[in-house]
């Protein structure tokens, strides 16, 4: 069985991507739903990126954070958006190691930096409740621009040697991957070297983010709910508690597909080969899509910003409309 030893090899080596197994007739149809919920996320995703920029009363600590959320959901869809479409639209399953190694090399990032940006949020909440006095001095720009700069570093310093790893591995005959886009465990399976530094280290990196991230949001929140309960008004209870709602369903949603996914790839020898491709779709394109419409419902100011910058909108294409049709009648008259 031939092999792929060197960087040269590697360069010219390509994989087949996969798209909904069983279902390759459908894929056309498969693709509407894929197609509307890629555009939900896109628009959701930047229009709350856009009301956050515009809008002045939204440049405070809690809504630069969710403004970061929504730049790493417009990356997660934008690196899967390509491969995903080209296969159910034009059968176009072939990507090279290059861009295969870049694509994984995004999807992961974007992966890393939601994770953290989630934990951001959560001792966000925390300073905002424990101390809101203090909020304002805590959370300052500069603050938040080393948190950014530290979420970064820490994703790629993860990275790297993951794709490094993967650089030195000779790959089978066999290049077939379970997927819509690379992702780092199945394409290792494709292998014919030892994996084990490989396993070891995505084991690892699995744990800082899903396991070492969702365990220090869950403090976080262990002390906000001691916090909100030190809290005699009941009335500033409920509010307390309810500016949580939202960033604890964002979590749920991106971290009970993430998890599964993982347990699917490393455990779920026996499972039908729809169900890794299924949650896999789930963990990619739902999160991005609820995030922006969760914190719209909930989230009186956001709220508030889309619809003024809606009725902004339909007040200027009427006004255009209006003085569209004035100089129509006025070069008639004249």
């Amino acid at each position: 069985m031939s092999t792929f030893h060197n960087s040269t090899s590697l360069s010219s080596l390509t994989f087949i991507l996969t798209g909904v197994p069983g279902l390759e007739a459908s894929h056309t149809w498969i693709s509407i739903p894929f197609f509307c919920l890629y555009v939900t996320a896109l628009s959701g995703n930047g229009m709350i990126l856009f009301v956050i920029i515009t809008e002045p009363s939204l440049h405070e600590p809690m809504y630069y954070f969710l403004s970061m959320l929504s730049t790493t959901d417009l990356g997660l869809c934008i690196s899967t958006l390509v491969t995903v479409l080209r296969i159910f639209w034009f059968n176009a399953r072939e990507i090279s190691f290059n861009a295969c190694m870049a694509q994984m090399f995004f999807i992961h990032l974007f992966t890393i930096l939601e994770s953290s940006v989630l934990l951001a949020m959560a001792f966000d909440r925390f300073v905002a409740i424990s101390n809101p006095l203090r909020y304002a001095t805590i959370l300052t720009n500069g603050r938040i621009t080393q948190i950014v700069v530290a979420i970064v570093s820490i994703a790629i310093v993860i990275l790297i040697p993951l794709i490094l790893l993967l650089r030195r591995l000779s790959f089978c005959r066999s290049h077939v991957l379970r997927h819509s886009y690379c992702f780092h465990p199945d394409v290792m399976k494709l292998s014919c070297s030892d994996t084990k530094i490989n396993s070891a280290f995505g084991l690892t990196a699995t744990i800082l983010v899903a396991g070492v991230g969702s365990t220090l949001i869950l403090i976080s929140y262990v002390l906000i709910i001691r916090s909100i309960l030190s809290i005699a008004s009941p009335e500033e209870r409920k509010k307390a508690f309810s500016t949580c709602i939202s960033h604890i369903t964002a979590v749920a949603i991106f971290y009970i597909p993430l998890v599964s996914l993982s347990f699917v790839h490393r455990f779920g020898k026996k499972a039908p080969p729809y169900l890794p491709t299924l949650i896999s779709n789930i963990y990619l394109l739902i999160p991005p899509v609820m995030n922006p419409i969760i914190y719209s419902v909930k989230t009186k100011e956001i709220r508030k910003a889309l619809l003024k910058n809606f009725y902004s909108s339909i007040t200027n294409m009427i006004l255009c409309s209006f003085s569209q049709l004035e100089l129509f009648l006025t070069s008639i008259v004249t």
